[in-house]
Protein backbone atom coordinates (compact mmCIF):
# COMPACT_ATOMS: atom_id res chain seq x y z
CA UNK A 1 0.00 0.00 0.00
CA UNK A 2 1.40 3.38 -1.07
CA UNK A 3 0.35 6.77 0.38
CA UNK A 4 1.52 10.25 -0.56
CA UNK A 5 1.35 13.25 1.81
CA UNK A 6 2.00 16.97 1.30
CA UNK A 7 0.94 20.42 2.55
CA UNK A 8 0.18 23.76 0.91
CA UNK A 9 -1.56 26.19 3.22
CA UNK A 10 -2.28 29.70 4.34
CA UNK A 11 -5.35 31.61 5.50
CA UNK A 12 -6.02 34.45 3.08
CA UNK A 13 -7.56 37.74 4.14
CA UNK A 14 -8.40 39.24 0.75
CA UNK A 15 -8.77 42.67 2.39
CA UNK A 16 -5.29 42.56 3.95
CA UNK A 17 -2.71 45.12 2.78
CA UNK A 18 0.01 42.47 3.20
CA UNK A 19 0.53 40.47 -0.03
CA UNK A 20 1.74 36.88 0.32
CA UNK A 21 4.69 35.76 -1.78
CA UNK A 22 7.13 32.86 -1.72
CA UNK A 23 9.14 34.76 0.89
CA UNK A 24 6.27 34.42 3.38
CA UNK A 25 6.25 30.64 2.94
CA UNK A 26 10.02 30.53 3.39
CA UNK A 27 9.55 32.41 6.68
CA UNK A 28 6.89 29.87 7.72
CA UNK A 29 7.09 26.29 6.45
CA UNK A 30 9.12 25.54 3.33
CA UNK A 31 10.25 21.94 3.42
CA UNK A 32 11.15 19.52 0.66
CA UNK A 33 10.57 15.74 0.89
CA UNK A 34 12.16 14.23 3.99
CA UNK A 35 12.90 17.58 5.64
CA UNK A 36 9.91 17.65 8.01
CA UNK A 37 11.01 17.33 11.68
CA UNK A 38 10.20 14.12 13.52
CA UNK A 39 9.23 15.64 16.85
CA UNK A 40 6.36 18.00 16.04
CA UNK A 41 3.81 18.84 13.34
CA UNK A 42 4.02 22.27 11.77
CA UNK A 43 1.39 24.53 10.26
CA UNK A 44 -1.13 22.19 8.51
CA UNK A 45 1.40 19.32 8.22
CA UNK A 46 -0.25 16.96 10.72
CA UNK A 47 -1.42 14.41 8.08
CA UNK A 48 2.17 13.85 6.93
CA UNK A 49 3.40 13.86 10.53
CA UNK A 50 1.00 11.16 11.75
CA UNK A 51 1.42 9.07 8.58
CA UNK A 52 5.18 9.00 9.10
CA UNK A 53 4.67 7.78 12.66
CA UNK A 54 2.24 5.03 11.67
CA UNK A 55 3.60 3.82 8.32
CA UNK A 56 5.81 0.94 9.46
CA UNK A 57 3.42 -0.40 12.08
CA UNK A 58 0.40 -0.32 9.77
CA UNK A 59 2.04 -1.73 6.69
CA UNK A 60 2.06 1.11 4.20
CA UNK A 61 4.77 3.00 2.38
CA UNK A 62 4.69 6.78 2.80
CA UNK A 63 6.01 8.95 0.01
CA UNK A 64 6.57 12.43 1.40
CA UNK A 65 5.98 15.50 -0.70
CA UNK A 66 6.82 19.13 -0.04
CA UNK A 67 5.26 21.16 2.77
CA UNK A 68 4.59 24.86 2.22
CA UNK A 69 2.72 27.09 4.68
CA UNK A 70 2.62 30.82 5.43
CA UNK A 71 1.16 32.94 8.22
CA UNK A 72 -2.23 34.49 7.39
CA UNK A 73 -2.05 37.60 5.22
CA UNK A 74 -3.26 38.81 1.85
CA UNK A 75 -3.72 37.01 -1.46
CA UNK A 76 -0.87 34.77 -2.60
CA UNK A 77 1.08 35.73 -5.70
CA UNK A 78 -0.23 33.64 -8.63
CA UNK A 79 3.15 32.55 -9.97
CA UNK A 80 4.33 31.54 -6.50
CA UNK A 81 1.19 29.50 -5.84
CA UNK A 82 1.49 27.73 -9.16
CA UNK A 83 5.18 27.01 -8.50
CA UNK A 84 4.43 25.33 -5.15
CA UNK A 85 1.33 23.55 -6.46
CA UNK A 86 3.09 22.22 -9.52
CA UNK A 87 6.01 20.98 -7.45
CA UNK A 88 3.61 18.91 -5.35
CA UNK A 89 1.72 17.69 -8.42
CA UNK A 90 5.00 16.59 -9.99
CA UNK A 91 5.78 14.64 -6.84
CA UNK A 92 2.36 12.97 -7.01
CA UNK A 93 3.03 11.87 -10.59
CA UNK A 94 6.46 10.54 -9.66
CA UNK A 95 4.97 8.55 -6.77
CA UNK A 96 2.42 6.63 -8.89
CA UNK A 97 0.84 4.17 -8.46
CA UNK A 98 -0.82 5.41 -5.26
CA UNK A 99 -3.53 3.91 -3.08
CA UNK A 100 -4.07 7.07 -1.05
CA UNK A 101 -3.22 10.78 -0.86
CA UNK A 102 -3.16 12.83 2.35
CA UNK A 103 -3.34 16.61 1.96
CA UNK A 104 -2.76 19.01 4.82
CA UNK A 105 -4.47 22.18 3.60
CA UNK A 106 -5.99 25.17 5.35
CA UNK A 107 -9.18 25.71 3.45
CA UNK A 108 -9.19 29.51 3.15
CA UNK A 109 -6.25 30.03 0.82
CA UNK A 110 -6.74 32.40 -2.11
CA UNK A 111 -4.24 33.13 -4.89
CA UNK A 112 -4.59 35.65 -7.69
CA UNK A 113 -6.78 33.89 -10.26
CA UNK A 114 -7.80 31.14 -7.80
CA UNK A 115 -10.66 31.78 -5.38
CA UNK A 116 -10.65 28.10 -4.36
CA UNK A 117 -7.03 27.03 -4.10
CA UNK A 118 -7.84 23.85 -2.21
CA UNK A 119 -10.44 22.86 -4.77
CA UNK A 120 -7.90 23.47 -7.52
CA UNK A 121 -5.29 21.28 -5.82
CA UNK A 122 -7.73 18.45 -5.08
CA UNK A 123 -9.12 18.51 -8.62
CA UNK A 124 -5.65 18.33 -10.15
CA UNK A 125 -4.50 15.56 -7.80
CA UNK A 126 -7.62 13.57 -8.68
CA UNK A 127 -6.87 13.91 -12.38
CA UNK A 128 -3.42 12.41 -11.77
CA UNK A 129 -4.25 9.56 -9.37
CA UNK A 130 -7.58 8.45 -10.85
CA UNK A 131 -10.87 7.51 -9.24
CA UNK A 132 -9.69 4.44 -7.32
CA UNK A 133 -7.14 6.33 -5.20
CA UNK A 134 -8.53 7.57 -1.86
CA UNK A 135 -7.93 11.27 -1.24
CA UNK A 136 -8.10 12.41 2.40
CA UNK A 137 -7.90 16.07 3.40
CA UNK A 138 -7.56 17.88 6.73
CA UNK A 139 -8.86 21.46 6.89
CA UNK A 140 -9.11 24.27 9.42
CA UNK A 141 -12.75 25.04 10.39
CA UNK A 142 -12.12 28.63 9.27
CA UNK A 143 -12.34 27.44 5.70
CA UNK A 144 -14.53 27.67 2.65
CA UNK A 145 -16.12 24.23 2.29
CA UNK A 146 -16.60 24.56 -1.45
CA UNK A 147 -18.55 22.14 -3.59
CA UNK A 148 -15.50 21.54 -5.81
CA UNK A 149 -13.30 20.24 -3.00
CA UNK A 150 -16.05 18.11 -1.49
CA UNK A 151 -16.81 16.59 -4.88
CA UNK A 152 -13.11 15.92 -5.56
CA UNK A 153 -12.05 14.33 -2.26
CA UNK A 154 -13.18 11.11 -0.61
CA UNK A 155 -12.70 12.21 2.99
CA UNK A 156 -12.50 15.72 4.44
CA UNK A 157 -12.20 16.32 8.17
CA UNK A 158 -12.01 19.71 9.91
CA UNK A 159 -10.56 20.48 13.31
CA UNK A 160 -13.37 20.61 15.83
CA UNK A 161 -11.80 22.90 18.42
CA UNK A 162 -11.34 26.67 18.37
CA UNK A 163 -8.65 27.24 19.60
CA UNK A 164 -7.31 24.50 17.34
CA UNK A 165 -5.96 22.11 19.95
CA UNK A 166 -7.04 18.93 18.12
CA UNK A 167 -5.06 19.19 14.88
CA UNK A 168 -3.17 15.94 15.42
CA UNK A 169 -6.27 14.05 16.54
CA UNK A 170 -8.16 15.05 13.41
CA UNK A 171 -5.19 14.08 11.22
CA UNK A 172 -5.23 10.68 12.90
CA UNK A 173 -8.89 10.38 11.92
CA UNK A 174 -8.18 11.33 8.32
CA UNK A 175 -5.45 8.70 8.06
CA UNK A 176 -7.52 6.01 9.78
CA UNK A 177 -10.50 6.55 7.46
CA UNK A 178 -8.28 6.66 4.37
CA UNK A 179 -6.69 3.33 5.34
CA UNK A 180 -10.09 1.77 6.04
CA UNK A 181 -11.39 2.99 2.68
CA UNK A 182 -8.37 1.61 0.85
CA UNK A 183 -8.94 -1.77 2.56
CA UNK A 184 -12.62 -1.67 1.51
CA UNK A 185 -13.76 -1.73 5.15
CA UNK A 186 -15.83 1.41 4.55
CA UNK A 187 -17.26 3.32 1.60
CA UNK A 188 -17.26 7.02 2.57
CA UNK A 189 -20.02 9.23 1.19
CA UNK A 190 -20.31 12.95 2.00
CA UNK A 191 -23.21 15.37 2.37
CA UNK A 192 -22.87 19.15 2.63
CA UNK A 193 -25.38 21.53 4.22
CA UNK A 194 -25.08 25.29 3.64
CA UNK A 195 -26.09 27.33 6.70
CA UNK A 196 -25.87 30.66 4.82
CA UNK A 197 -24.23 32.47 7.71
CA UNK A 198 -21.06 34.24 8.79
CA UNK A 199 -20.09 33.98 12.43
CA UNK A 200 -17.54 33.30 15.14
CA UNK A 201 -17.77 30.01 17.01
CA UNK A 202 -15.18 29.64 19.79
CA UNK A 203 -15.48 26.27 21.49
CA UNK A 204 -14.40 27.84 24.76
CA UNK A 205 -17.89 29.35 24.99
CA UNK A 206 -20.65 27.17 26.53
CA UNK A 207 -22.99 26.93 23.55
CA UNK A 208 -20.36 25.82 21.05
CA UNK A 209 -18.72 23.56 23.63
CA UNK A 210 -21.96 21.65 24.06
CA UNK A 211 -22.61 21.57 20.30
CA UNK A 212 -19.18 20.17 19.45
CA UNK A 213 -19.45 17.60 22.24
CA UNK A 214 -22.82 16.49 20.88
CA UNK A 215 -21.48 16.17 17.34
CA UNK A 216 -18.41 14.25 18.52
CA UNK A 217 -20.57 11.79 20.44
CA UNK A 218 -22.50 10.97 17.25
CA UNK A 219 -19.39 9.83 15.37
CA UNK A 220 -18.68 6.13 15.18
CA UNK A 221 -22.34 5.22 15.65
CA UNK A 222 -25.09 4.27 13.19
CA UNK A 223 -22.69 4.44 10.25
CA UNK A 224 -21.64 8.05 10.90
CA UNK A 225 -17.91 8.31 10.26
CA UNK A 226 -17.36 12.05 10.74
CA UNK A 227 -19.16 15.35 11.25
CA UNK A 228 -17.35 18.61 10.56
CA UNK A 229 -18.52 22.15 11.29
CA UNK A 230 -17.21 24.71 8.83
CA UNK A 231 -17.16 28.08 10.60
CA UNK A 232 -16.08 30.00 7.45
CA UNK A 233 -13.29 32.59 7.33
CA UNK A 234 -15.08 35.96 7.43
CA UNK A 235 -12.32 38.10 5.94
CA UNK A 236 -12.25 36.65 2.43
CA UNK A 237 -14.35 38.09 -0.37
CA UNK A 238 -14.97 34.85 -2.27
CA UNK A 239 -18.30 33.49 -3.54
CA UNK A 240 -18.58 30.42 -1.29
CA UNK A 241 -17.83 32.16 2.00
CA UNK A 242 -20.39 30.66 4.40
CA UNK A 243 -20.76 28.32 7.33
CA UNK A 244 -21.38 24.72 6.26
CA UNK A 245 -21.79 21.28 7.82
CA UNK A 246 -20.08 18.23 6.29
CA UNK A 247 -21.15 14.70 7.21
CA UNK A 248 -19.46 11.47 6.14
CA UNK A 249 -21.25 8.13 6.47
CA UNK A 250 -20.38 4.58 5.52
CA UNK A 251 -22.16 4.14 2.21
CA UNK A 252 -25.42 5.72 3.33
CA UNK A 253 -26.10 8.91 1.38
CA UNK A 254 -29.66 9.32 2.69
CA UNK A 255 -28.34 9.02 6.26
CA UNK A 256 -25.64 11.60 5.56
CA UNK A 257 -28.22 13.97 4.08
CA UNK A 258 -30.49 13.64 7.10
CA UNK A 259 -27.73 14.13 9.66
CA UNK A 260 -26.22 17.09 7.78
CA UNK A 261 -29.64 18.72 7.60
CA UNK A 262 -30.39 18.20 11.29
CA UNK A 263 -27.00 19.46 12.44
CA UNK A 264 -27.10 22.33 9.94
CA UNK A 265 -30.51 23.47 11.14
CA UNK A 266 -29.28 23.43 14.73
CA UNK A 267 -26.20 25.43 13.71
CA UNK A 268 -28.47 28.01 12.05
CA UNK A 269 -30.56 28.27 15.22
CA UNK A 270 -27.45 29.38 17.11
CA UNK A 271 -26.94 32.55 15.06
CA UNK A 272 -25.81 35.50 17.15
CA UNK A 273 -25.42 33.40 20.32
CA UNK A 274 -21.99 31.80 19.97
CA UNK A 275 -19.46 34.64 20.23
CA UNK A 276 -18.36 36.17 23.54
CA UNK A 277 -19.43 39.73 24.42
CA UNK A 278 -17.12 42.57 23.41
CA UNK A 279 -16.30 45.70 25.41
CA UNK A 280 -15.04 49.00 24.12
CA UNK A 281 -11.33 49.63 24.64
CA UNK A 282 -11.95 52.10 27.46
CA UNK A 283 -14.50 49.85 29.18
CA UNK A 284 -12.16 46.90 28.86
CA UNK A 285 -9.30 48.76 30.53
CA UNK A 286 -11.61 49.97 33.31
CA UNK A 287 -12.91 46.45 33.88
CA UNK A 288 -9.40 45.05 34.15
CA UNK A 289 -8.26 47.74 36.60
CA UNK A 290 -11.31 47.32 38.81
CA UNK A 291 -11.56 43.53 38.70
CA UNK A 292 -10.72 41.82 41.98
CA UNK A 293 -8.23 39.28 40.70
CA UNK A 294 -5.27 38.88 38.37
CA UNK A 295 -4.31 38.53 35.69
CA UNK A 296 -7.12 39.84 33.54
CA UNK A 297 -6.36 38.69 29.99
CA UNK A 298 -7.76 41.14 27.45
CA UNK A 299 -7.97 39.98 23.83
CA UNK A 300 -7.81 42.23 20.77
CA UNK A 301 -9.30 40.14 17.92
CA UNK A 302 -9.48 43.09 15.53
CA UNK A 303 -5.68 43.15 15.17
CA UNK A 304 -5.15 39.39 15.09
CA UNK A 305 -2.30 38.33 12.81
CA UNK A 306 -4.00 34.93 12.69
CA UNK A 307 -6.75 36.57 10.63
CA UNK A 308 -4.37 38.43 8.34
CA UNK A 309 -4.10 41.67 10.33
CA UNK A 310 -0.69 43.35 10.61
CA UNK A 311 -0.65 43.13 14.44
CA UNK A 312 0.72 46.63 14.71
CA UNK A 313 -2.42 48.54 15.75
CA UNK A 314 -1.65 50.88 18.63
CA UNK A 315 -5.13 51.88 19.85
CA UNK A 316 -5.23 49.77 23.00
CA UNK A 317 -1.65 50.57 23.96
CA UNK A 318 -2.15 54.32 23.49
CA UNK A 319 -5.29 54.15 25.66
CA UNK A 320 -3.37 52.29 28.36
CA UNK A 321 -0.56 54.85 28.26
CA UNK A 322 -3.02 57.75 28.42
CA UNK A 323 -4.57 56.22 31.56
CA UNK A 324 -1.16 55.51 33.11
CA UNK A 325 -1.99 51.83 33.55
CA UNK A 326 0.44 49.97 35.81
CA UNK A 327 1.49 46.35 36.15
CA UNK A 328 0.48 45.54 32.56
CA UNK A 329 1.91 43.70 29.57
CA UNK A 330 0.88 43.78 25.92
CA UNK A 331 1.89 41.73 22.92
CA UNK A 332 2.72 41.08 20.28
CA UNK A 333 3.32 44.19 18.21
CA UNK A 334 4.91 43.27 14.90
CA UNK A 335 7.64 45.79 14.12
CA UNK A 336 10.93 44.33 12.83
CA UNK A 337 12.43 47.82 12.48
CA UNK A 338 11.77 48.67 16.12
CA UNK A 339 13.19 45.30 17.18
CA UNK A 340 16.35 46.03 15.23
CA UNK A 341 16.69 49.46 16.87
CA UNK A 342 16.29 47.88 20.30
CA UNK A 343 18.88 45.24 19.45
CA UNK A 344 21.27 47.98 18.38
CA UNK A 345 20.65 49.92 21.60
CA UNK A 346 21.09 46.90 23.89
CA UNK A 347 19.45 45.78 27.11
CA UNK A 348 19.03 48.47 29.73
CA UNK A 349 19.15 51.31 27.23
CA UNK A 350 16.66 54.18 27.36
CA UNK A 351 15.93 55.36 23.84
CA UNK A 352 13.36 57.42 21.95
CA UNK A 353 11.48 54.87 19.89
CA UNK A 354 8.72 55.07 17.30
CA UNK A 355 6.93 51.71 17.01
CA UNK A 356 3.70 50.20 15.68
CA UNK A 357 1.26 51.95 13.38
CA UNK A 358 3.20 51.22 10.20
CA UNK A 359 1.18 49.22 7.70
CA UNK A 360 -1.94 51.28 7.01
CA UNK A 361 -4.74 53.46 8.40
CA UNK A 362 -6.17 50.58 10.45
CA UNK A 363 -2.83 50.30 12.26
CA UNK A 364 -3.42 53.65 13.95
CA UNK A 365 -0.68 56.24 14.50
CA UNK A 366 2.70 55.00 15.75
CA UNK A 367 3.65 55.34 19.39
CA UNK A 368 6.46 57.80 20.07
CA UNK A 369 7.95 57.35 23.52
CA UNK A 370 11.15 57.16 25.49
CA UNK A 371 11.31 53.46 26.32
CA UNK A 372 13.53 51.20 28.39
CA UNK A 373 14.80 48.12 26.56
CA UNK A 374 14.31 45.54 29.30
CA UNK A 375 15.16 42.28 27.51
CA UNK A 376 16.28 41.05 24.09
CA UNK A 377 16.20 37.53 22.66
CA UNK A 378 17.13 36.02 19.30
CA UNK A 379 15.18 33.42 17.28
CA UNK A 380 12.31 33.05 19.72
CA UNK A 381 9.25 30.82 19.45
CA UNK A 382 5.98 30.23 21.24
CA UNK A 383 4.04 27.00 21.61
CA UNK A 384 0.59 26.22 20.25
CA UNK A 385 -0.28 22.72 21.36
CA UNK A 386 2.52 20.49 20.04
CA UNK A 387 3.61 23.10 17.49
CA UNK A 388 6.38 25.67 17.90
CA UNK A 389 5.53 28.96 16.20
CA UNK A 390 8.48 31.26 15.38
CA UNK A 391 8.53 34.82 16.69
CA UNK A 392 11.95 35.76 15.36
CA UNK A 393 14.11 38.27 17.19
CA UNK A 394 12.12 39.75 20.07
CA UNK A 395 12.40 42.83 22.25
CA UNK A 396 10.67 43.80 25.49
CA UNK A 397 10.31 47.51 26.10
CA UNK A 398 8.82 49.39 29.05
CA UNK A 399 6.61 52.43 28.62
CA UNK A 400 5.60 53.72 32.04
CA UNK A 401 3.99 50.77 33.81
CA UNK A 402 3.47 48.73 30.64
CA UNK A 403 5.80 46.10 29.18
CA UNK A 404 5.40 45.63 25.43
CA UNK A 405 6.64 42.67 23.38
CA UNK A 406 7.89 43.54 19.88
CA UNK A 407 8.41 40.69 17.39
CA UNK A 408 10.07 40.25 14.01
CA UNK A 409 7.98 37.37 12.62
CA UNK A 410 4.33 38.36 12.39
CA UNK A 411 2.06 36.08 14.39
CA UNK A 412 -0.68 36.22 17.00
CA UNK A 413 -0.42 35.62 20.74
CA UNK A 414 -0.50 31.85 21.30
CA UNK A 415 1.81 30.65 24.07
CA UNK A 416 3.05 32.04 27.36
CA UNK A 417 6.56 32.02 25.88
CA UNK A 418 5.58 35.16 23.97
CA UNK A 419 6.15 37.03 27.24
CA UNK A 420 8.45 34.66 29.12
CA UNK A 421 11.09 34.69 26.35
CA UNK A 422 11.84 38.27 27.32
CA UNK A 423 11.53 38.07 31.08
CA UNK A 424 7.86 39.00 31.48
CA UNK A 425 5.86 36.67 33.73
CA UNK A 426 2.19 36.99 32.66
CA UNK A 427 0.84 35.35 35.82
CA UNK A 428 2.37 38.18 37.87
CA UNK A 429 0.62 41.00 35.96
CA UNK A 430 -2.68 42.69 36.65
CA UNK A 431 -3.52 43.15 32.95
CA UNK A 432 -2.22 41.12 30.01
CA UNK A 433 -3.39 42.36 26.59
CA UNK A 434 -2.99 39.90 23.71
CA UNK A 435 -3.56 40.26 19.99
CA UNK A 436 -5.57 37.16 19.13
CA UNK A 437 -9.16 36.11 18.50
CA UNK A 438 -9.36 32.90 20.51
CA UNK A 439 -6.27 30.74 20.01
CA UNK A 440 -4.70 32.46 23.01
CA UNK A 441 -7.25 30.70 25.22
CA UNK A 442 -5.37 27.39 25.11
CA UNK A 443 -2.40 28.83 27.06
CA UNK A 444 -3.71 32.05 28.60
CA UNK A 445 -7.16 30.81 29.63
CA UNK A 446 -5.83 28.53 32.40
CA UNK A 447 -3.75 31.32 33.99
CA UNK A 448 -6.39 34.04 33.74
CA UNK A 449 -8.52 35.17 36.64
CA UNK A 450 -10.78 36.62 33.94
CA UNK A 451 -10.75 36.72 30.13
CA UNK A 452 -12.37 39.65 28.34
CA UNK A 453 -12.61 40.70 24.70
CA UNK A 454 -12.43 44.24 23.35
CA UNK A 455 -13.39 45.58 19.95
CA UNK A 456 -10.68 47.96 18.83
CA UNK A 457 -10.43 49.81 15.52
CA UNK A 458 -8.09 47.18 14.05
CA UNK A 459 -8.71 45.92 10.50
CA UNK A 460 -10.72 42.79 11.42
CA UNK A 461 -14.17 44.21 12.08
CA UNK A 462 -16.17 42.12 14.55
CA UNK A 463 -19.42 43.30 12.97
CA UNK A 464 -19.37 41.47 9.63
CA UNK A 465 -21.89 43.93 8.23
CA UNK A 466 -19.01 46.41 8.15
CA UNK A 467 -16.78 44.19 5.98
CA UNK A 468 -16.84 45.54 2.39
CA UNK A 469 -17.83 42.33 0.60
CA UNK A 470 -18.60 42.58 -3.12
CA UNK A 471 -18.33 38.97 -4.35
CA UNK A 472 -19.91 36.67 -1.75
CA UNK A 473 -23.16 34.90 -2.56
CA UNK A 474 -26.24 36.59 -1.10
CA UNK A 475 -28.43 36.38 0.87
CA UNK A 476 -26.33 35.48 3.91
CA UNK A 477 -26.72 36.27 7.61
CA UNK A 478 -26.00 38.77 9.21
CA UNK A 479 -25.79 40.83 6.02
CA UNK A 480 -29.33 39.69 5.21
CA UNK A 481 -32.09 38.73 7.64
CA UNK A 482 -33.83 36.24 5.34
CA UNK A 483 -31.71 33.37 4.04
CA UNK A 484 -32.29 29.96 2.47
CA UNK A 485 -30.14 27.34 4.21
CA UNK A 486 -30.22 23.85 2.77
CA UNK A 487 -28.49 20.72 1.52
CA UNK A 488 -26.28 21.42 -1.51
CA UNK A 489 -24.40 18.14 -2.01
Amino acid sequence: MRLFAATLATETNTFSPLPTSLAAYKEGVFLRPGEHPNDTPLMCTAPLFVARQRAAAEGFTLIEGSCFAASPAGTTNRADYEFMRDEILGQVKAALPLDGVLLGLHGAMVAHGYDDVEGDIIERVRAIVGTDCVIGVELDPHCHLTKKRVAGADIIILYKEFPHTDVVERAEEVLTLVLRAIRKEIKPVMSLYDCRQIGSYPTTEPLMRAFVDKVSAMEGKDGILSISLGHCFPYADVPELTGRVLVITDGAKAKADAVATAIGEEFVSMRGKTAPPYLSVEDGISFAIEFNGAPVVMADPADNAGGGAPSDNTTILRAMIARDVKDAALGPIWDPIAVRLCMDAGEGARIPLRFGGKIGPASGPPVDAVVEVTKLARDCWQSFGPTKVPLGDTAAIRVGGIDVVLISNRTQALGLELFRNVGIEPTARKLVAVKSTNHFRAAFGPIAAKVIYVDSDGPLARDYRKVPYTRIERPIWPLDEKTTPGLIL
